[in-house]
């Protein structure tokens, strides 16, 4: 026969003295908080040194690579014709351009976007800060995303090595095994 009263000995007993036990830790524990001290760092640090961009030139550039900072002159500038489908009609349409850019060592294709189409005219001299090598098509692009910052600066004396364009290089991804 089935009792309603439970036996005392099976039982845990309740803690009354002491400390509440732990709380559960899963993924509804609401967040524990530690009381901040209040202390001044900006008197105690000297403030941080920023380090001098290395610029590199065109020739060094390499497949995959980024965080480039180089200064270029803008050769010329070809629009890309934007497709009918190619996003939806509630976007805003984007502007690409094509822009042959280079030094004194070597030129290369780079990609313009939106605002930086307008910055990239031919004959200008820009700085790409933090630029980046896209694989276009098994070819180098470069490009300047939105971490990196293209600048007009003040025009260059610079010559163009049209003949080492290195946008013409083909290159193929190959798995290494070892």
């Amino acid at each position: 026969m089935a009792s309603n009263t439970t036996d005392n000995s099976q039982q845990r007993p309740r803690q009354r003295n002491g400390p509440p036990p732990p709380r559960r830790q899963g993924r509804n524990a609401p967040p524990r908080y530690q009381p901040q001290h209040q202390t001044t760092t900006a008197t105690t640090q000297a403030p941080q040194e920023k380090k001098k961009p290395v610029f590199v030139k065109v020739d060094q550039l390499k497949p995959g690579t980024s965080g480039h900072t180089l200064t270029v002159k803008v050769v010329n500038q070809t629009s890309v014709p934007q497709k009918a489908n190619a996003a939806s009609s509630h976007l805003r349409p984007n502007r690409i351009s094509e822009c042959l850019v280079g030094d004194e060592t070597a030129s290369i294709l780079f990609t313009a976007r939106n605002d930086q189409v307008d910055l990239m005219k031919p004959g200008a001299t820009v700085n790409l800060r933090n630029a980046k090598i896209d694989m276009f098509k098994g070819s180098m692009r470069l490009a300047v995303d939105k971490w990196g910052r293209v600048e007009v600066t003040e025009p260059a004396d610079i010559t163009v090595k049209e003949d080492n364009n290195l946008s013409l290089v083909e290159y193929e991804l190959v798995n290494v095994e070892e």
